[in-house]
């Protein structure tokens, strides 16, 4: 399985760097920006700065051109020709791991990032990338692609292992599902990893069956997907798990991250992304949430780091407390508007933990070693058992500075809301849903009532709060662009508007993918905005997003990315 899955990965491998940059100067010491907008995202309405030098790796000063000369007469010089000039973007969550392993797996996204929008044409990417990767098949002949959506297909259903079984009958054939929640495997997968009509559901997870039998039909759900997944990982060695990490990277910085995050990391990829710092390999900072509930003798070992390493810090630990909305495996306090294939009316998703006092067990360690805390919460009922748990240990151990995160917090109620500001918890919400899921989640998962109110930021800011949000990829592309689009228009694939209420503005999306989560990762006095003092990390775009008509944010592109005054990505044009 070892050989097998390094020769999968390996031989995706496409992705070029691009790190060498006209623009950019990598020797020099001090530089100027100007002659274009540059966007200093250091107050509460957006400023506009003439000129910003860096040297060394860090902003020296901001202000006018003339006054940037004088203090450095000899300073490369960088006319931005109109173009904008932003600070570099923060993954307020994601997982730049996965992000690399879905760039080396055939590409099932539907569109507009892929073609995968029914069963036949998923079955066609999988024999494509059959047919293009020969060496990558290996000993065991491993078949895996990313990004089906059940949602999106024109049979608006999972694919099943019988359709799996016209790719391979002799391969293993496994394909992950957008969410990352859920997958589906052909009969020669399920027989490897042992699932059958004996197998039963494992805590946290379902293996469904077919109808009328108990016989698994290929789509596994939460824990039956995720354990066979991990031992399965967990298999890969050194090398392998190096090139994947390095085309997350490139992933991520093709759309202008500076700083990118490694959610739910296993020892095997923390261990990894040291590596890689220790080589000298990272081009952005990598902020590990290693998971608790897998990871605790790991955390006890190494703790957190304040400071970076060689690019690298364990940040705080990951808790996972229910599914995907999508997928409807999310935990919500009200049944699903339209439940999945073979469950009741009544039926509202499930716990991640069969029993909440394990939830406030790891709470509880994680406050007893002041260790931040990212916890996954798309439901409202899984939020509920967040909030308890927090407030349960803020009444043993006090409310300090910890911004602990609840990750995604789709179907947050307004109450709750209310119940996180006082807890000194801060959203992350998954805005890019209003894309992406918009239609599903009116029409199937939750009705209109409460998709119109998913991921409410403005009445976040309304509240008096901040938040953060992100792209959770692998689950959607790392893009950053697609972030302020959706969140600034909250525009479906359908062009329904969902919940205009919660739309924000674009200034107000900029900040949440750079000062406000610089913030949220305690780093607030040295990334997020352009002042002095703080790193050279940088993002330039073709348009100003505040500038251009809301609708046509979509049409931004990053031009290149600079971190520490070194241009790591720069656009082929």
């Amino acid at each position: 399985m070892k050989k097998l899955l390094l020769l999968i990965f390996i031989s995706g491998i496409l992705f070029s760097c691009n790190r060498k940059n006209p623009y950019s100067n990598e020797t020099s010491k001090s530089t100027i920006y100007f002659n274009g907008d540059i966007i200093t995202v250091a107050d509460d309405t957006a400023t506009y700065a003439e000129a910003v030098l860096i040297k060394d790796g860090e902003i020296s000063f901001v202000g006018a051109k003339a006054e940037a000369e004088k203090l450095e007469t000899n300073a490369t010089q960088i006319d931005l020709e109109g173009k904008t000039l932003v600070p570099g973007f923060i993954d307020a969550h994601g997982h730049a791991f996965n992000a690399g392993i879905q760039a080396v797996s055939a590409n099932l996204l539907p569109a507009p990032d892929g073609t995968g929008n029914d069963i036949p044409t998923l079955i066609q990417l999988l024999n494509e990338w059959k047919t293009k990767n020969p060496k990558a098949l290996g000993k065991y002949k491993w078949i895996i692609g990313f990004g089906y959506d059940d949602a999106q297909l024109k049979e608006q259903v999972h694919p099943t292992a019988d359709d799996l079984d016209k790719v391979s009958t002799e391969s293993p054939v496994l394909i992950i599902h957008q969410s990352g929640h859920l997958g589906v495997m052909n009969h020669k997968a399920l027989e490897l990893t042992g699932y059958n009509a004996n197998t039963k559901d494992p805590a946290g997870g379902v293996i469904r069956r077919k109808t009328g039998t108990k016989e698994p039909n290929g789509v596994l759900e939460e824990m039956a997907f995720f354990g066979p997944l991990f031992s399965v990982m967990a298999k890969l060695d050194k090398d392998a798990n190096e090139k994947i990490a390095l085309a997350g990277v490139d992933a991520y910085t093709r759309f202008g991250y500076t700083t990118v995050q490694e959610g739910r990391a296993t020892k095997a990829v923390c261990d990894t992304w040291l590596s890689l710092g220790k080589q000298g390999k990272l081009t952005v900072d990598v902020a590990c949430y290693p998971d608790l509930q897998s990871q605790l003798p790991y955390m006890q070992v190494h703790g957190v780091q304040k400071e970076y390493t060689n690019h690298v810090r364990i940040a705080g630990i990951k808790l996972s407390l229910d599914g995907s909305p999508q997928g409807r495996t999310a935990w919500l306090t009200k049944p699903y508007f339209k439940p999945p294939a073979g469950q009741k009316k009544d039926y509202v998703g499930y716990p991640a933990f069969p029993l909440e006092s394990d939830v406030h067990a790891l709470v509880d360690t994680a406050f007893a070693h002041n260790w931040q805390i990212l916890a996954h919460c798309n439901g409202d009922a899984s939020l509920d058992e967040y909030i308890r748990a927090i407030r349960e240990a803020v009444n043993r151990y006090g409310n300090g500075d910890r911004r602990n995160v609840a990750v995604h917090a789709q179907t947050a109620r307004f109450d709750q809301l209310d119940s996180m500001k006082v807890l000194k918890i801060i959203p992350s919400f998954f805005g890019m849903h209003t894309y992406y899921w918009g239609d599903w989640h009116r029409d199937v998962t939750l009705g209109k009532d409460r998709a119109y109110k998913i991921s409410p930021a403005q009445t976040a800011l309304k509240k008096g709060m901040i938040f953060t949000e992100h792209h959770d990829a692998p689950v959607a592309l790392p893009s950053s662009i697609m972030i302020m689009y959706s969140v600034v228009n909250r525009i479906s694939r359908s062009g329904d508007i969902i919940g205009p209420d919660e739309r924000i503005s674009p200034y107000d999306a900029l900040r949440s993918i750079t000062s406000w989560a610089a913030y949220q990762y305690f780093e607030q006095d040295k990334k997020g905005s352009i002042e002095k003092g703080k790193l050279a990390d940088f993002t330039i775009l073709d348009k100003n997003p505040l500038k251009v008509e809301p609708k046509e944010i979509i049409k931004i592109q990053v031009l290149e990315t600079i971190k520490e005054g070194k241009s790591i990505y720069k656009k082929k044009i």
